[in-house]
């Protein structure tokens, strides 16, 4: 299952970052194993210790360990934050918005602080490693926004135990979130010289949750986790592909195996563990 799993992934990254095509598998008999090991990582997240744990209850305590060490120990008093209760609730509506947009007015009128104390906070948990915000890109500077970052965070372990939610994705009405923000963690780790990772969107509200920007070569990624039955692209990549005219992109799915042509654009359809 090790070898499948390293042949699938290796096609996948090497269609991303170097361009090389893949024939679509057709039999893809580990997919539901790989599966149940992706959402079990999507909710305990990757620190070696929670690995290690055996049951929930151990996980989840280790979790909290992590918590109230780094954040509540270190992070506090190594800069000496006097705040604790304000940078705990920055924590959580960040937890809670994970994916979106962030809007520095609204968190400091929901923390009751202000603009610049939230700047300041906010580039700490980036600073510790807690948080990423990732920059949108933009060409057209009349139609795309070029402020507002999204934010996610690097371990998802951590964010579930700050909502308190270590539920089966199935139960979760934030599935969505939580796959899309561990895409965004594995193509962080795999980002290579001179290719960044944004996200594009529109003011008229057209987005794509990744653009992996290689200089010569722009390829966008976007994250549908849902049963697919064929395919199929949101109105936001089409509008994507349709003004960029990428050489290829992917949609990464729930154990979905499909690829199209949009114009010049060759699309494959994924299944998400395989990046």
């Amino acid at each position: 299952m090790s070898n499948v799993y390293q042949e699938y992934s290796k096609l996948v990254k090497d269609f991303i970052y170097n361009s090389k095509n893949f024939s679509i598998s057709k039999n893809d008999i580990f997919g539901k194993d790989f599966q149940k090991l992706y959402e079990e990582y999507a909710i305990w997240g990757g620190y070696p210790e929670v690995l290690k744990a055996t049951d929930e209850e151990t996980k989840e305590m280790i979790i909290k360990n992590i918590y109230e060490t780094y954040i509540s120990r270190d992070i506090i008093e190594l800069l000496k934050i006097t705040n604790y209760s304000k940078l705990k609730r920055l924590l959580s509506l960040l937890a809670i918005q994970t994916g979106s947009l962030v809007n520095y007015n609204n968190l400091a009128n929901e923390n009751r602080s202000y603009f610049k104390e939230i700047k300041h906070y906010t580039s700490i948990l980036e600073e510790t490693f807690v948080v990423y915000f990732l920059k949108p890109f933009f060409a057209n500077k009349t139609s795309e926004l070029r402020k507002n970052p999204k934010t996610y965070f690097i371990d998802l372990g951590l964010r579930n135990y700050i909502i308190s939610n270590f539920n089966d994705l199935r139960l979760r009405n934030d599935t969505g979130q939580v796959i899309e923000n561990v895409v965004f963690n594995q193509l962080n780790m795999r980002q290579q010289e001179n290719a960044s990772i944004k996200y594009w969107r529109t003011i008229g509200g057209a987005e794509v949750d990744f653009i992996i920007d290689k200089q010569d070569n722009l390829f966008p990624i976007e994250v549908k986790y849902s049963l697919l039955k064929h395919n199929q692209v949101s109105r936001g990549f089409r509008s994507f592909i349709c003004e960029y005219k990428p050489k290829q992109g992917v949609v990464f799915t729930k154990n979905f195996w499909g690829e199209i042509k949009i114009g010049v654009s060759l699309i494959k359809f994924i299944p998400v563990w395989y990046l």
